[in-house]
């Protein structure tokens, strides 16, 4: 019988965060992947370490996947990822792709996912809280009421038409862009919130576009809201 691949959603950063679905397929899986060269190194493991502290008996799979627009490395990345998932999984052994935040938003693991559902092997996603649930929780405020849309847009790409849009906008992975980002929301005139790093080591929190920082890290989201007369 051939193994399982389980994407597992594992929360934006605090280990309070994974679900208990998540926690048992974790604690059953006897292969445990993580995106990245070295275990040890990955935001993931570290994450899920603080919940499950047997994590590091597993076996692991460390699935390098490069930071890169550059089309063909990542597809030699997704394929070379995905045929090691399913020789794991074509011994019988289910794997849990452990993947930050929720796998079906802006997830590098869809992309082994949908490769291991076309080599014939069953594949299944634990959804995971959302970065952006997360932030807005943190900033003790709503996302959408009524009738306002919700627009996720990635801040590597262009923000300038999204930044027109109705309703509430969430900025996902805004950090290298940062400056570029600030400078947008100025000519605009948008209002934002941003937090950094949300429930991990090192988290801050801007409550006005002044104050966020050009330098942000990697992980760091800004929520826009329009104002709301009510």
């Amino acid at each position: 019988m051939k193994g399982i691949l389980y994407g597992v959603g594992i929360g934006p950063g605090d280990p309070e965060l994974l679900t208990l679905k998540a926690v048992r397929i974790i604690k059953e899986s006897p292969v445990i992947a993580v995106p990245g060269k070295v275990k040890e190194d990955t935001v993931a493991y570290k994450i899920v370490k603080q919940a499950i502290p047997e994590l590091c008996e597993k076996e692991f799979l460390a699935v390098d996947m490069p930071m890169t627009k550059d089309k063909e490395l990542l597809k030699r990345s997704h394929d070379e990822g995905a045929d090691r998932v399913c020789e794991i999984l074509e011994s019988g052994r289910n794997v849990a792709f452990l993947t930050l935040g929720d796998p079906t938003v802006y997830s590098t693991y869809l992309y082994v996912h949908k490769r291991v559902l076309e080599k014939g092997f069953q594949a299944e996603i634990i959804s995971g809280i959302t970065s952006f649930c997360a932030v807005a929780a943190k900033l003790n405020i709503g996302l959408v009421e009524k009738a306002e849309p919700l627009h996720v847009i990635p801040a590597s790409y262009q923000i300038e038409e999204a930044l027109q849009l109705p309703g509430t906008k969430v900025l996902m992975k805004a950090g290298k862009k940062m400056a570029k980002v600030k400078s947008v929301l100025k000519e605009t005139g948008c209002e934002g919130m941003m937090i950094e790093n949300c429930g991990m080591p090192g988290e801050k929190i801007y409550r006005n576009i002044e104050e966020i920082d050009e330098n942000a890290g990697y992980y760091s989201l800004v929520i826009i809201k329009e104002k709301n007369n009510d």
